[in-house]
């Protein structure tokens, strides 16, 4: 290891008792352990702070030697033998414990080759205090650049997509042969596994900031093919009076990156967030078949926001999102032009009916995304249209999400009516007269179903029912 270029990084990373035990029991073993990929990066990019995950890479050791020095730490789990990952759990912290794939006596500069990115390659050697940079990976850190370590690269094509997540994170753009590699492997992404996509496309969501920094690595490598419900934005052109910024391709990453802000402000975290950035990176895919250029040289776009539903739908179920996370994102999208077009301070009722009809996301996930459509337009940037309406919703006690009907079948079966799917027009009506305010409790919901049995309207709604009822067989 003599020819590795090192460099003097005196308490660049502070670790745990934890990870202090594993590396002591590594050296006793005989093994010399090292500080590996993003804790490493990390620690460079925001010096002084503490890894949450620390990664250790033993030389000179197999496995099953790692693997019983370590028993004496803590619990030991395999989570890979054809990775050779160990993880130890010690004092409250989860330490990934790995050898090189293939023979231990592996060369650290081999083993740097063999990881996806340069930045990702750096190594850092406990016993000296030293950063270990055998293939540039410190440059390309200072530069943001994502450039792959070797051809060892294309053995596995889901690193194109870590790319695309990395620059979501950090801001880092793909290097030219990076980015020719990422097209050639191209064909390669329809193998990968579903599961192993989504994770990339959540971290992304749960961690990025830079979320136009991913859509230029997804355009740059080729693989927005991979999701064509967004390419399909690439040079749609909207109207410059309120999108100055260009096509709906670049909107989408700048009110992605202004999604994470917001989210991050809020305080959300994990699907939350994820709820949050996608529904923004995400909000204008109807643009691509409602977008209309008019003869007086105005653009529109009315009906997109319903319109993307559909396009939203597939392409979350393509990377594969789980299916409670869709049924949130949809509704966001297909109602993130209401503050703009009802216009004014809307009604206690319209807030409730807006709550409703998001479940099961919530009015704050909602004007996140407004707010981040608004944010996301260059210098057309401006205020979030939705405020009002959270004002309205925190003035008048309207609950995040739209809370359960107060009515009850059984209210209808103690005035002696039967129950059945006749009931249907008297628990809409009853929701809408919720919705408006008439009631807040199941005592107020009973009284209005007595003041509707006493005016003929509870007959009127019961013979409806069984209409529908008896015309559906």
């Amino acid at each position: 290891m003599d020819d590795d270029v090192r460099h003097p990084a005196p308490g660049l990373l502070q670790v745990g008792s934890g990870v202090t035990a594993v590396l002591d029991a590594v050296r006793s073993a005989g093994g010399r352990p090292f500080l590996v990929g993003g804790c490493v990066r990390d620690a460079l990019l925001t010096p002084g702070s503490r890894p949450a995950d620390v990664d250790v890479e033993v030389f000179g050791l197999d496995l099953d030697r790692v693997a019983a020095a370590l028993a004496r730490v803590g619990r030991v789990d395999e989570v890979g033998r054809s990775f050779a990952v160990l993880k130890v759990r010690r004092d409250g912290e989860d330490i990934d414990v790995s050898v090189p794939r293939g023979d231990p006596a592996t060369p650290l500069r081999e083993a740097a080759r063999r990881r996806d990115y340069t930045v990702n390659a750096l190594v850092f050697d406990p016993a000296t205090e030293e950063v270990v940079d055998v293939v540039g990976g410190l440059a390309d850190l200072r530069a943001g650049v994502l450039r792959h370590t070797g051809p060892a690269f294309a053995e596995d094509p889901l690193r194109v997509l870590r790319g695309v997540q990395f620059a979501a994170r950090f801001g880092f753009r793909l290097a030219p042969e990076t980015a020719q590699l990422g097209r050639d492997l191209l064909p390669a992404h329809a193998d990968l596994a579903t599961e192993r996509v989504w994770g990339e496309w959540r971290k992304l969501a749960e961690k990025g900031r830079y979320l136009s920094a991913a859509l230029a690595v997804l355009v740059d490598s080729g693989w927005l093919a991979t999701v064509p419900q967004l390419a399909r934005l690439s040079g749609v052109r909207q109207d410059p009076r309120w999108h100055p910024e260009g096509d709906a391709l670049t909107h989408s990453g700048l009110a992605g990156d202004a999604a994470a802000v917001l989210a991050d402000e809020a305080g959300l975290t994990g699907d939350d967030r994820t709820v949050v950035v996608l529904g923004a990176l995400l909000h204008d895919l109807g643009k691509a078949r409602y977008t209309q250029h008019r003869s007086d040289g105005r653009i529109t776009s009315h009906g997109h926001a319903e319109g993307g539903v559909a396009p939203v739908e597939e392409l979350l179920t393509s990377i594969g999102a789980p299916a409670a996370l869709v049924s949130r994102i949809t509704p966001i999208v297909r109602e993130h032009m209401t503050a703009i077009t009802t216009g004014g301070r809307p009604s206690a009722a319209a807030v409730r009916r807006l709550a409703r009809r998001l479940e099961p996301a919530s009015i704050t996930e909602w004007s996140l995304v407004c707010g981040a459509d608004h944010a996301g337009r260059g210098t057309g940037s401006g205020p979030n249209p939705a405020a009002s309406w959270l004002e309205v919703a925190a003035s008048s006690g309207v609950d995040e999400r739209a809370g359960r009907l107060l009515l009850r079948g059984s209210d209808l079966v103690a005035l002696g009516h039967a129950p059945g799917r006749h009931f249907a027009p008297v628990m809409r009506a009853a929701l809408a007269a919720q919705d408006d305010g008439e009631f807040v409790n199941h005592a107020g919901a009973v009284d209005w179903l007595a003041r509707v049995e006493a005016d003929g309207r509870l007959a009127r709604l019961l013979a409806e029912g069984r209409q529908r009822a008896a015309d559906r067989g």
